[in-house]
């Protein structure tokens, strides 16, 4: 983390409004505007991209990826420009927090991850674009997307030192955590075979 520089009432006024930006349900509003139905009752029930992309409406999915991952970069860039570097971590993390657990959900929310890389290209877009490589080259050689999504977790931080940003590491890790938290299920099935690949029975996957 950077040294905390900013005062403390700007940074708690920074988390707090980066939250509620990231609790924003992007996909339920997708499915609603679209007349997809309850999101929450197709599917695994996510509220991610992912599942928007099971009602067969790919416009509605692409939205909510980019949705998702914009709330977290804006959150990021908006409290950099006002505040400092130090509320730009801050920010990502509670944006990224939001859209875990938000309030205008009881706390049960999606799993994070275009929210996670949108955070990370607005803080260094080098690497937030080396995690997106990432997760592409792992979806590409084994076809899963939660496994791509979790290596491409793992890696962030590594990322990170490899780009000179080692005050960001921290963070990373924090994020990294909070991903494999909500692919708690994901994991359990990875580690029996019994994850769906991407194109295949997608019933139970992320």
């Amino acid at each position: 983390m950077p040294a905390l520089e900013s005062g403390f009432v700007p940074l708690i006024l920074t988390a707090v409004l980066a939250y509620l930006l990231g609790s924003v349900p992007f996909g339920i509003v997708m499915a609603r505007l679209f007349g997809l139905g309850d999101l929450r009752a197709i599917g695994s029930g996510n509220i991610g991209a992912t599942n928007v992309l099971r009602t067969g409406n790919k416009v509605a999915a692409f939205l909510t990826l980019i949705l998702d991952a914009a709330k977290g970069g804006i959150a990021v860039l908006i409290a950099r420009a006002l505040v400092g570097d130090d509320a730009a971590q801050i920010a990502g993390f509670a944006a990224f927090l939001g859209h875990l657990y938000p309030v205008w959900l009881n706390f049960k929310g999606g799993k994070g991850v275009a929210t996670f890389l949108g955070v990370l290209l607005a803080l260094d877009w080098r690497v937030g674009l080396a995690c997106c490589a990432t997760w592409l080259a792992m979806a590409l050689i084994f076809r899963i997307s939660s496994l791509a999504a979790l290596v491409a977790a793992a890696s962030a931080t590594a990322w990170m030192l490899v780009f000179g940003q080692a005050q960001m590491a921290l963070l990373g890790l924090m994020l990294t955590a909070l991903v494999y938290i909500r692919h708690s299920a994901n994991i359990g099935r990875l580690l029996r075979g019994e994850e769906p690949r991407i194109g295949g029975d997608k019933k139970n996957s992320q």
